[in-house]
Formats: C-alpha cells, sequence, structure tokens
C-alpha cells in the first residue's frame, strides 16, 4: 500500500509547480522508491540477526527471495536521499535556504542511517542490535521528507475553481 501511495504522490508532484518540488528528477526518483517498495513487499527478507525471535543470530545463506527483497529496496534507500539532495540543490539555488537545509539533512541523515543498518545487518559486532534500529530511522527520516514536500506542494498549488451549475 505505501509503494502505491509513493506512485500517487509522484503522479501528484509531477504535476505541481516546480517551485514546490525542485526538479522534475524529485517526482521520478520518488515514482522510483514506490516501485522498490511494491517490489520488497512481494518478495519477503530473510530472517537476520535473531529476528524474527527463534531464528539463529548468523544468517543463512540469503535465498533468492531475500535477495529480490535486498535489491528491490535499493531505490526506495537510493532514491529518497537522490530526490532530498536534487531538491535541496534546487532550493539552495533559487534561495529557499530553510527548505534547502532540511532536504539535505534528510538525504545525509537518510544515507548515514541506511549505512550503519547494513553494518548492523552484516553483523558488524558494535551494530549488530541497531541494525533494524537504523533502518527504521531511515526509514521514517524518509517517509517524513516526502509528507513535507508533499504538504509543501499543495501550499504551492493553485486554487482550483468549481464551475456553479448553470442556473434555469
Amino acid at each position: 500500500m505505501t509503494g502505491i501511495l509513493f506512485l500517487a504522490a509522484a503522479a501528484g508532484l509531477a504535476r505541481a509547480d516546480d517551485s514546490a518540488t525542485g526538479t522534475r528528477a524529485v517526482p521520478a526518483l520518488i515514482g522510483v522508491a514506490g516501485a522498490g517498495l511494491i517490489g520488497s513487499a512481494i518478495f519477503p527478507t530473510d530472517p537476520v540477526s535473531g529476528y524474527p525471535p527463534g531464528t539463529p543470530d548468523l544468517p543463512c545463506a540469503p535465498s533468492r527471495a531475500g535477495t529480490v527483497h535486498n535489491l528491490a529496496a535499493i531505490p526506495v534507500f537510493a532514491g529518497l536521499p537522490a530526490a532530498a539532495a536534487s531538491a535541496s540543490w534546487r532550493s539552495f539555488r533559487i534561495g529557499q535556504r530553510g527548505w534547502g537545509l532540511y532536504c539535505a539533512g534528510t538525504a545525509i541523515t537518510m544515507g548515514a542511517a541506511m549505512a550503519l543498518a547494513g553494518a548492523g545487518f552484516g553483523q558488524s559486532p558494535r551494530l549488530v542490535r541497531l541494525g533494524g534500529l537504523f533502518q527504521r530511522a531511515s526509514i521514517v527520516t524518509g517517509f517524513a521528507w516526502l509528507t513535507a514536500l508533499s504538504a509543501r506542494a499543495l501550499q504551492h498549488a493553485p486554487a482550483i475553481r468549481v464551475a456553479s451549475p448553470p442556473v434555469t
């Protein structure tokens, strides 16, 4: 469902004024992230680090479904930071410093949190128990940014005039 909502957001943002999204690349990257979410939902992830309870701490060899799940997640964890970075660059160019900083912070935070999550899932001794936390922090950061971007696009949307029915 979230992937479908991302695709809908991408379609809406593609129709929005460039002052809201920054560039045409932003909606495209959000659409790619939505497709990645759908792909990740179709293929289940492999158990890792004792999750779900009862699985071994050390991961087994990856399954085909787990491999496809991880590959499908790449557009999510690369596309959203890239979209935020693109929006940041454009915002700084047109003098919207506050929004540009928020977008840049989102891109950096998502990337850093996913790097830490990857280290945790890769069994780094200090991060193995925190991999899921860092993954969720990355997701929440990106999803919150998309929510803020969508709200911003609505603020910049022109008013729609509804025609009155003819009086007879």
